[in-house]
């Protein structure tokens, strides 16, 4: 990571970003009408998204038909273009909500969209505010209905966020009793950064974060799965958007003893090049470069798109005392990762920075984020598309996990 990394270069690559639109409970539309200058779907096996993008705020009004099951948007003031005619052409076969999507000029100043359904959804509908190389979006959630969450922790967490109430739970107790490694498996959660909406930084020769730190991440959770004392759990398996609060409560969720969140950073300056490893701070930065890239990375919810906001973990003062452990704890881990690292890969710094990651704030999990490699020099981009740097990379963060367990011991103070 780079000391002063460029808010541009960010910008200008995310104006390329794939993504998605949500459908609303509510009728309620906003502001004034716009040209519709994108139409976006990202299918999941927990949501589908559908975004649209346009020049002015849209105003709408969203309603649902059965026989067979529908969903309908009517866009007021907007006229029928071929980027909203072309819907139809990203509905996928394998979207698990979305069978078909319609779109016609209902009348001389409505637009209706309808999306025809596979099953019953839950439908939740919002605008989010220009922000990086987006315009105004209006964004579509479609969730199952009638489902039994108890099997589904993401799906749960997903409900609970969106519903306001995931704030006002109880934090989840702490792993389970007894050592991990030695009297249980060691439970590490994944964080593959960014996706769906999101795309993270892009390189030269189009390459996107996203997919990169997905593909790692599922390295890694492989060679995890082969160690006899070792349970390893993902984010997102998908390409989809979680907002950050939503990653912390399933490491939570799931009891995780260890969080590893995956990057691959950009920078104006394309010969910036190395691999970082960075920790949490409730006390300010350890540099600008942290600094930045906690304040980019942070602003993931506001690029993936989400209708809620607050911290679940702010003026805790328990926390807080829970959480200056934890930080000693991550940043003894870190420093064991980033010496891995630095075995395939130039490192960027030789210490572990710190400042304040929203993704790493679960007070009672050890919680790294990891800067792989910078996307943004032709070089690194190369390496980091390639199947073998990619399983240097998880090997090396494994070799870190084994060794800050076999250093440290079977994190005694919290077992």
């Amino acid at each position: 990571m780079s000391d002063t990394p460029s808010a541009m270069t960010r910008r200008q690559l995310l104006q390329g970003a794939g993504a998605m639109l949500l459908l609303s409970v509510s009728n309620i539309g906003y502001a004034a009408s716009g040209q519709v200058i994108a139409v976006r779907v990202w299918p999941s096996s927990t949501y589908t998204r559908v975004t649209l993008e346009s020049s002015r705020q849209l105003k709408y009004r969203q309603f649902a038909l059965s026989h067979p099951q529908r969903v309908v948007v009517d866009l007021e003031g907007v006229h029928l273009n071929a980027v909203l005619k072309g819907l139809d052409n990203q509905i996928r076969r394998d979207d698990p909500f979305i069978q078909s999507a319609r779109v016609g000029q209902f009348d001389p100043q409505t637009v209706r969209l309808v999306f025809e359904l596979k099953q019953n959804v839950s439908a939740h509908m919002f605008a989010l505010a220009p922000v990086a190389g987006f315009k105004e979006r209006t964004v579509m959630d479609l969730y199952p209905a009638n489902t039994n969450n108890e099997h589904d922790p993401l799906l749960a967490l997903l409900e609970d966020y969106n519903n306001g109430q995931l704030d006002k739970q109880v934090p989840t107790p702490g792993p389970q009793p007894g050592k991990a490694g030695r009297d249980r498996p060691i439970v590490i959660m994944l964080d593959p950064g960014h996706g769906g909406e999101d795309p993270g930084a892009i390189g030269k020769h189009r390459t996107r974060e996203k997919d990169v730190v997905l593909q790692i991440a599922r390295r890694l959770r492989t060679l995890i799965e082969r160690q006899p004392n070792m349970k390893a759990y993902m984010t997102r398996n998908e390409d989809v958007f979680i907002p950050l609060k939503v990653r912390v409560a399933k490491a939570q969720k799931q009891r995780a003893d260890l969080f590893v969140s995956i990057h691959a950073d950009a920078f104006t300056d394309r010969s910036a090049r190395g691999s970082s490893v960075f920790a949490l701070s409730t006390k300010g930065a350890t540099s600008t470069a942290a600094k930045f890239l906690a304040k980019t990375q942070n602003a993931a919810d506001l690029i993936g798109g989400v209708s809620k906001s607050g911290d679940r973990y702010l003026d805790h003062t328990m926390f807080d005392m829970v959480q200056s452990l934890t930080i000693n704890d991550s940043l003894k881990f870190g420093k064991a990762v980033l010496g891995h690292l630095g075995r395939i890969n130039k490192l960027h710094k030789n210490r572990v920075d710190q400042a304040g990651f929203a993704v790493l704030k679960a007070p009672d999990i050890p919680s790294i984020l990891v800067e792989t490699a910078f996307i943004s020099n032709v070089d690194e981009e190369r390496r980091l598309r390639t199947a073998a740097f990619q399983q240097q990379v998880a090997e090396s963060i494994l070799a870190g996990i084994k060794a800050y367990f076999s250093e440290h011991g079977a994190l005694a103070r919290r077992g």
